[in-house]
This record gives C-alpha cells, sequence and structure tokens, in this order.
C-alpha cells in the first residue's frame, strides 16, 4: 500500500514528468497540469551530469536517451586562441555503468519524457494550471485554471522558478540575478570537438561547447547581463559573432554557422533557494520552484530528477502521509541541493571577480564527490 492514491502534478518539466513516470508506474493515479500547449522544452542543448543520468535510467529511457545525446568522460581546458591547457578526467558520479557526462538537445530530452509520461498511463492537461487549492487535512482540492476541479491525496508544485504554486502557498523564494547573461546556439558539431571545451578569458567570462550528437552540438559564451530586450531578434547572430570574434580552434568554424536568430537564445544566470520545509501540509514543492542555480556546474537538471526519485521512493514506500514523510525528504534533499546550488553561485563569482585564493578544482571535487553518493 502506498502513501497516495493520486496525485495532481503542476508542471510538466523534468521534475514533474520523472515524478510522474515513477508514480504511474508504482500504481498511483497521475494528473498532470501543463499550463504549456505541449510538453516540450525551450532552449538549446543541456549537459547532464551522470547522476541525472543515473535517475533517467532508473526511469527506463536510458537507451533512448544515450541514443539521442552524446556521451563523454573529460572536460577540456583552453586558451582563447583555441590552444589546449589541460584535459580533466570527469568523475562518473553515476556510476562506473555510465559515462561521466551526457550532452543532447533539450527539446529531445523532453520530448523522450513527455513519451514515457503517456505510456505511464499518466494522464496529462495541456494549457492548463491550478488557481487555488485548498487542503482539507486529508486531501486538497484544486481548482484549476478552467474552472474544472478536483481532489487530491497530494498536490506537487513543479511549476519552475517562477511556480504558481508557491505563490499559492505563500512560500517565500527570492529570485536572484547573478549578473551574467548566456548566448546559446544549436548548431553543427566540428568534427573534433568530442567533449566539453571550456575558455575562461577574453572578452566573456566563459566560452564553451557541448556535443549533443553525432552532427550536433550547443555553443554559449557567458557576458555580463544586459536587459533582455536590448538586442533586437535580427541583431542576435551579430551580436554572438562578436562576442566569439576573440576565439579561435573550434570557435572559428561554430562563429561561420552563427547566422539563425531562431537558433539563439539568451538567459539570466538566476539563483533560488527556499529554505526548508518544502511543504505545507499535503502540498509540496520540488525540482526549480525551490532550488534553481547558474549552470556552472551542470547540476541543475539532476537536482530535479533526483527529487522526484527521493519523493516517488519515499510516497511508494510508505503506508500513510504526513509530515515525518515530508521531513525525511527534507532530511535527503534540503542540504544536497543547497550545497550545489552555493557552490554554483560561488563558481559564477569567481568568474565575475576572480580571487587568488580560489579553489575551483577543489569545490567541483567535492561536490562530484557529494553527488556521486545515492541521494
Amino acid at each position: 500500500m502506498t502513501a497516495i492514491g493520486n496525485v495532481l502534478i503542476v508542471g510538466g518539466g523534468t521534475a514533474g514528468s520523472a515524478l510522474a513516470i515513477l508514480l504511474a508506474r508504482g500504481g498511483v493515479a497521475v494528473d498532470i497540469a501543463e499550463i504549456k500547449p505541449e510538453l516540450t522544452a525551450l532552449g538549446s542543448g543541456i549537459t547532464l551530469q551522470g547522476n541525472a543520468l543515473r535517475v533517467l535510467r532508473d526511469l527506463g529511457i536510458w537507451d533512448r536517451v544515450a541514443a539521442s545525446g552524446f556521451a563523454f568522460d573529460s572536460l577540456g581546458l583552453r586558451t582563447p586562441d583555441g590552444r589546449l591547457l589541460a584535459e580533466i578526467p570527469d568523475a562518473r558520479t553515476g556510476g562506473p555503468g555510465l559515462p561521466a557526462t551526457l550532452g543532447m538537445n533539450r527539446p529531445e530530452l523532453a520530448a523522450i519524457l513527455a513519451d514515457a509520461v503517456r505510456a505511464s498511463g499518466a494522464r496529462i492537461a495541456l494549457g492548463l494550471t491550478v488557481e487555488s487549492l485548498t487542503d482539507t487535512g486529508d486531501a486538497v482540492r484544486a481548482r484549476m485554471s478552467d474552472g474544472t476541479a478536483g481532489t487530491y491525496d497530494l498536490v506537487v508544485g513543479a511549476d519552475g522558478i517562477r511556480s504558481k504554486v508557491r505563490g499559492l502557498l505563500g512560500v517565500e523564494g527570492v529570485i536572484r540575478p547573478t549578473g551574467m547573461g548566456i548566448w546559446r546556439i544549436h548548431t553543427r558539431r566540428p568534427k573534433d570537438v568530442e567533449r566539453t571545451d571550456l575558455v575562461y578569458g577574453g572578452p566573456c567570462f566563459i566560452a564553451g561547447y557541448c556535443p549533443t550528437g553525432e552532427d550536433t552540438m550547443y555553443a554559449y559564451l557567458v557576458e555580463k547581463a544586459r536587459p533582455r530586450e536590448s538586442v533586437a531578434d535580427a541583431d542576435k547572430p551579430a551580436h554572438m559573432r562578436a562576442l566569439a570574434e576573440s576565439y579561435g580552434g573550434a570557435w572559428e568554424e561554430i562563429r561561420a554557422d552563427i547566422t539563425d536568430p531562431d537558433r539563439i537564445h539568451y538567459t539570466w544566470f538566476e539563483s533560488l533557494l527556499v529554505e526548508r520545509p518544502w511543504n505545507r501540509g499535503r502540498v509540496v514543492l520540488i525540482g526549480d520552484a525551490v532550488h534553481a542555480c547558474p549552470p556552472t556546474l551542470a547540476q541543475g537538471a539532476a537536482q530535479c530528477l533526483e527529487d522526484a526519485a527521493v519523493l516517488a521512493e519515499l510516497l511508494l514506500g510508505a503506508g500513510r502521509l504526513d509530515q515525518p514523510l515530508f521531513d525525511t525528504f527534507m532530511d535527503r534533499r534540503h542540504e544536497r541541493a543547497k550545497a550545489v546550488v552555493e557552490a554554483s553561485l560561488q563558481l559564477a563569482e569567481w568568474q565575475m571577480h576572480p580571487a587568488p585564493d580560489a579553489d575551483v578544482p577543489g569545490l567541483m571535487g567535492r561536490i562530484a564527490e557529494m553527488v556521486t553518493r545515492h541521494p
């Protein structure tokens, strides 16, 4: 017997989809309310570390993910002119049976997760979100944006950094910009690009790329944050090419491909950390709704997936839903997610304001050691 018979998950992104798959396979009736018109993801590429791949394997979709992405086991550091400074073995945080890192097209990952959600039997309502929640102590009454309503044993807010559910609960969550903005493009992969290479130096804080398939990759340039509307869509290729002008090696080929504004995405680095507890009664928040960080450690998606895996394990293994279950969830997730957010912010700070005592390898090593352990 599980702790719940039915659940409403608000948000069909990485965390919400993973939780839906695990709970539905465990016999729970799952409804997903996703405000977008389809289960998809915007953006270019995504870098998935081994501990993210470990959860994707548990979801039963690893074979499809592996076939769609590009796996590698090292990280390269280069000078702005393209010379290789160091090749660093990457930690296999998912265990010896998985690659250290896998890059893939973000919309492809969303499509694979969406297929698995549908196959699990979870019901999906698109273009829909929650308008109000009433916790009666033994259930939650949810009124939806289309006027319908339902009663659930549990409601999960997996609706992102600007979570509607977090607002309905009155949970404090301050979204903080880091002062950095990132330009990304999904493009052709030069044949000699077989892993992520990073450049610290030149006009950008970071110039990097990550292979996402046999013929594809995404490249990114991180600069001081600018107003999002300050570069018109038609001017985005020229702006990104100008930032890339100082970088050699693979960037010469990448730069020539920066022509289509529709393939360029610009976002700010932002952070969020909600203190424990992440629940109010029978409503709980997970994923970016409670912790979000700049991608300096490439752990954002991994932490969302870990939330889903731990919460599903607890819900399917307990006979009742009570505060001690949520307290256990917090004991296993809060400090781990907090460490990732704080380390990601520290790396961003060191990039913006270099410090002579900055121990980047030491910090990255400590986080890798932590996330290698099962949450």
